[in-house]
This record gives C-alpha cells, structure tokens and sequence, in this order.
C-alpha cells in the first residue's frame, strides 16, 4: 500500500472539501455493518463502549481502550478515528507516550479533549491544554503516518459558564498547536457553529450531532461550512433505547410486541459470515 492509499491518508483526504458523516460503532459487529452501509470512515466511542462494558464513560482502563481501538481497526478497511479522551493522561510527555501507542493500533486519527476529569477543575488550564496538543503532534510527526489529530474543547458538555467564549479561545490555540481538526461537542446553535469554523479556518470542524441537536442535517452543516460530523455514542444509544424499551414492556406487561421490529438474524448472519 503506498502512502496515499493508507487509512491515515485516505482519512485525511476527506477533510479537505465537502462534508462527510463519521459514526461511531461501539464493537466490531456494528463496525462492520457501518463499514457495509458505505461510509467513508469510522470513529469510536468512549462511551458507547464503556456501556457495553457495564461501565461509565471514563471508565475504560487505558489497556482496555487500546485493545478495543486495535479491535476496531482491524475489523475494518476503512479510516477509524480514536475517542481517546484525554490522552489517559495529563502531563504532555505522557500524552505523546500513549499517542504513539495508540497510532500503533492502525488509526487514521485520534482526539485529545481537555477534560480533566475533576470536577473541581473540569477544564485543563489553557496553556497545559495547549501543550497537551503539541505533545499529540510530536507524537503523530515523530511517527511518520499522517494521522488526523483532532483537539477537543469540552466547554459546552462540562457546562462552561460562556461555553463559546471558551471554545472559541482554545480552538483557535490548538488549530496554531497543531490540531488538523477541530471539535466542540455540545455546541448546537447554528450561528456558533458558523463563528467556530470562521475562526479556525481554513482547517476543518467536527460537529457532534446528537439527542440534543438532532435537528440538525448533513445539508444544514454543510452549508455552515462544517467538514466532519460525528453521533458520538448516539447510535450506541439508539440501540440501548429499543432495548429498554422491549425489555421493560417484558417485564412490566408480560408482552413481547416490541419484538416485532428487530433486526433480522438471517441479514445479519449472512452479512457476518461474509467477513468470516
């Protein structure tokens, strides 16, 4: 394969124009069915995966995050994108150190957010945050695959008093970092998606699309001039809601008619064993 064939090039090509949908699978079956629908590329899901896991998001040890990253990759021919949190780390020579093990399990990009995961201090102090980046972008330069490296601002998810003021600031610093890619989940009001994508342009944004905004389309963010739009752990959660949904009518009615809408066994028996 040469070099403009591999995952972390193809990935790359697609954020140079136009507009395209990344969804995120929470496990080898759902990756390869994605991959079947025709989608460009995939992401993981932190949280989708803790779930399935019986475990909340942030939950996953760092080993485990890597094997189920690798797992991912490799059920796939497609570009996948890694949620790596925060880096499973804060000081910025530790967050290369797990950058380049996660580039050793066959990703086209990953993220690093500025999630601190102390609650007292949710946000890394911005100029550790920014170190944080370019700690990442040594990693991915030092490794020689052009992986995607996308910062993360969590203003709006960890409830920033003025979440745009906030993300504007950091997106900004982490696109000089060196970021290729920039994302604020949570931000859902069209005209502060316009002011993100005007202020880190021309490098490309990441709008999660979610319970919260699902209003939103791929044409509406095209035309805000969006690159890349991921749902997070929404289809993880899609797939959670039908569930509940069935299982408490069992138990609650004693009735099974939420069945009737399931997913038939012998699709996905024929589509599994093609992959065999």
């Amino acid at each position: 394969m040469n070099d403009a064939q591999s995952p972390a090039a193809k990935f790359r090509a697609l954020h140079e124009s136009g507009c395209f949908v990344l969804p995120n699978p929470w496990d080898v079956g759902t990756a390869i069915y994605l991959e079947h629908l025709g989608f460009k590329a995939l992401a993981t899901t932190s949280a989708g995966f803790a779930f399935s896991r019986g475990k909340p998001d942030g939950g996953v040890s760092f080993e485990e995050m890597l094997r189920h990253i690798g797992e991912i990759a490799a059920a796939t021919v497609l570009p996948v994108n890694a949620d790596f949190l925060n880096g499973f780390a804060d000081e910025p020579e530790a967050v290369a150190t797990n950058a380049n093990l996660c580039i050793a399990q066959g990703v086209a990009g990953f993220s690093i957010e500025d999630n601190t995961g102390n609650r007292a201090a949710p946000l890394y102090e911005k100029k550790l945050a920014v170190d944080r980046i370019r700690a990442a972008r040594r990693a991915i330069d030092g490794s020689g695959i052009p992986v995607v490296l996308t910062g993360r601002c969590e203003a709006w998810l960890l409830g920033s008093a003025d979440p745009l003021r906030v993300a504007l600031e950091r997106l900004i610093s982490y696109a000089e970092a060196g970021a290729d890619c920039l994302y604020a989940p949570g931000v859902q009001e069209p005209n502060e998606i316009e002011q993100i994508v005007k202020a880190v342009a021309p490098k490309p944004v990441n709008v999660l699309v979610s319970g919260f905004n699902c209003q939103l389309t791929v044409s509406k963010l095209t035309d805000l001039g969006v690159r890349r739009i991921s749902v997070g752990s929404g289809l993880a959660l899609a797939a959670w809601g039908a569930f509940l949904r069935a299982a408490q009518t069992i138990q609650k009615d004693g009735a099974f008619n939420l069945l009737a809408g399931n997913a038939a066994s012998g699709e996905l028996n024929e589509r599994f064993r093609e992959q065999s």
